[in-house]
């Protein structure tokens, strides 16, 4: 299992796969860690329901649209943090980029910064986020929440893998969240396995 000072080190070296497409729209995410008893762990972010949101109730990183007024897509990601759980980041917080990723479903680009934070960090959410919640990465790499899930999804039936957390939440993490942790701990030569794969 990786510790923080791994992650450091590892995204110190590692040059991020930016994707620069000018005519896509923007978003991105700040992806919170912090270190408990030996363990890290990883922040996410319960979004409320709303129909006007496609990624409604579904689990996530704070972050959002990048807007014109953004000095870029960290500020854009540090903003949403602020404004969705109350939490600002300075640069002694920063680790280092992962790499961007296009959604599956619609056509944005996100951006994925990573964070460190202390023990005593304490939030406060606004409207777009219900709930928050802390997840060792060895939860999440666990075979037996993995799974392949069958879902109505935008008008069609979808199969993705998906990391079951019925602790905090009754929907499991999945889509863009998942993608980008999948990633991300691809760099660190560690994966999501389900238990299709054995």
């Amino acid at each position: 299992m990786i510790d923080l000072e791994q992650i450091r080190t590892g995204l110190a070296a590692h040059q991020p796969q930016l994707l620069t497409q000018q005519d896509f729209p923007r978003a991105a995410v700040a992806m919170l860690l912090r270190e408990q008893a030996g363990e890290v762990e990883v922040l996410f972010i319960r979004r409320a329901e709303h129909e006007l949101d496609p990624w409604s109730g579904d689990l996530a990183f704070p972050g959002g649209r990048v807007d014109e007024t953004d000095a870029g897509a960290r500020a854009a990601a540090e903003r949403e943090t602020r404004e969705e759980i109350g939490l600002e980041l300075f640069p002694q917080h920063y680790l280092g980029r992962s790499d961007d990723l296009a959604g599956a479903y619609l056509s944005i680009h996100i951006a994925c910064f990573v964070y460190q934070l202390e023990n005593d960090v304490e939030f406060c959410l606004n409207g777009e986020v219900v709930d928050l919640f802390w997840v060792p990465f060895r939860t999440l790499l666990d075979p037996q929440r993995n799974r392949l899930h069958e879902f109505h999804y935008r008008g069609a039936g979808r199969r993705h893998p998906v990391i079951e957390l019925p602790e905090w939440s009754n929907r499991p993490l999945w889509g863009i969240t998942y993608r980008l942790l999948q990633n991300f701990l691809g760099r660190f030569d560690l994966s999501f396995r389900h238990p299709e794969h054995f």
